[in-house]
């Protein structure tokens, strides 16, 4: 049986459109040295190193290699990682099984981009095949706004409900100093209103049908780090740990034409898998908190009913209700999530992070249930539906 892992620090940038000024290796160093301050640790103390990137957005390669300086690697163990959207959450997952398998105690996870020196839509263009789906599915846009339109026909879904998906992401992130997007003009107005404005502004721009500019994640430049630590020493690190209860990834379809667009079996295959080993039999009863890969607003209904924490077509009620704002039954993204700051190589890295932050109460003005959070449920997104999931909870598994 392998050792029990915890997250015992984690660290972060400020993230924003354009760093212009760090480069590539300091931004990195920028989040490992935020995560080593908050385990009180030092470089010295690291045993190996996980890092990931989309790199062929920046187009250059090696990051593992060139970043030493940045991330601390000299002469350390270094593995680097890619898996498109998953790539955050991907690492987060290889740094728990590098220290699950006896062989490192502390291991420094590192996701981070920089979108503004990357043609992004570019780079995803040529994921897809030539023939079949490129004229059709460049970019990333294009995909989901059929996922939504396939949704919104089977349930009778409005883009008013999308909408308020995208309220409560940036209504969330205005509680969050690091997150991309801060927009301070929502605070002066209520929800419905917000909605409204949001569907009839011509300054709101229509993409592709239904998904407007505020549907949308951003992309951003940003770095995240997270420190792994064996049961033997995380108790000795962090006074209160955040244990990975279970984690599982469905890495499934390599082609937009394997997936069921009515569904994402991935995700639920996944929620399941954990769900499982967590002996978790009420989802939305047991679960405190979820830091979910949103990457577009219908995916915050859509894809709860995938997760399990609602029946088909019941998303948009859950949200309306307001059990997932800060103060409701289970919280969503209290960060503010990837619609409100998206480095693609950190998102879902920064999705276990503030997972993390809550189970040990030190999430600040984005804590939510007076820190008394049991489960922490974290997700990560990539092309053709991968999915990636991992539990954090408060009490070392058994």
């Amino acid at each position: 049986m392998g050792k029990r892992v915890a997250i015992v620090g984690f660290g972060q940038t400020y993230q924003r459109s354009s760093r212009k000024d760090v480069n590539g290796p300091e931004l990195i160093n920028e989040a490992v040295r935020a995560a080593l301050e908050d385990a009180g640790l030092t470089i010295k103390d690291i045993d190996a190193i996980v890092i990931g990137n989309m790199d062929h957005f920046e187009g250059v390669n090696y990051v593992d290699s060139w970043s030493v300086e940045g991330s601390g690697g000299v002469m350390k163990p270094i593995f680097k990682l890619t898996t498109g959207g998953t790539t955050g959450s991907t690492v987060a997952m290889a740094g728990y099984y590098h220290v699950a398998s006896g062989m490192f105690d502390r291991v420094l996870v590192i996701g981070w981009e920089k979108n503004s020196e990357s043609d992004t839509t570019g780079a995803i263009v040529t994921a897809f095949n030539p023939v079949w789906e490129r004229p059709r599915f460049g970019g990333a846009i294009a995909g989901l706004a059929v996922e939504a339109s396939k949704y919104m026909h089977n349930y009778k879904v409005t883009e008013r409900d999308g909408a308020r998906v995208a309220v409560r992401e940036r209504l969330h992130a205005l509680n969050n100093p690091y997150t991309h997007l801060h927009q301070e003009w929502m605070k002066s107005m209520e929800i419905e209103q917000i909605v409204d404005l949001l569907i009839t502004s011509e300054e709101n721009q229509m993409l592709a049908y239904p998904l407007r500019m505020s549907d949308m994640c951003p992309r951003t430049d940003g770095a995240a780090a997270a420190i792994f630590a064996s049961e033997d020493i995380a108790e000795k690190i962090a006074p209160k740990p955040a244990w990975v209860v279970s984690t599982h990834n469905r890495h499934n379809y390599a082609l937009l034409g394997d997936i069921d667009w009515d569904s994402n079996d991935t995700l639920e295959s996944a929620s399941k898998a954990v769900f499982k080993d967590a002996g978790i039999k009420e989802p939305f009863k047991e679960i405190d908190v979820c830091e979910l890969y949103l990457p577009y607003s219908y995916a915050g209904l859509k894809w709860m009913e995938s997760i399990g924490f609602c029946g088909p077509g019941e998303g948009p009620k859950l949200v309306w209700d307001g059990h997932t704002d800060m103060d409701g039954e289970l919280p969503v993204n209290p960060s503010g999530g990837v619609m409100s700051s998206n480095p693609i190589g950190a998102t879902g890295l920064l999705r276990v992070g503030e997972g993390a932050l809550q189970v040990m109460g030190k999430a600040g003005d984005r804590q939510v249930k007076g820190g008394d959070v049991k489960y922490a449920f974290t997700t990560g997104f990539g092309g053709c539906n991968w999915a990636d999931v991992m539990l954090l909870g408060k009490k070392k598994p058994s």
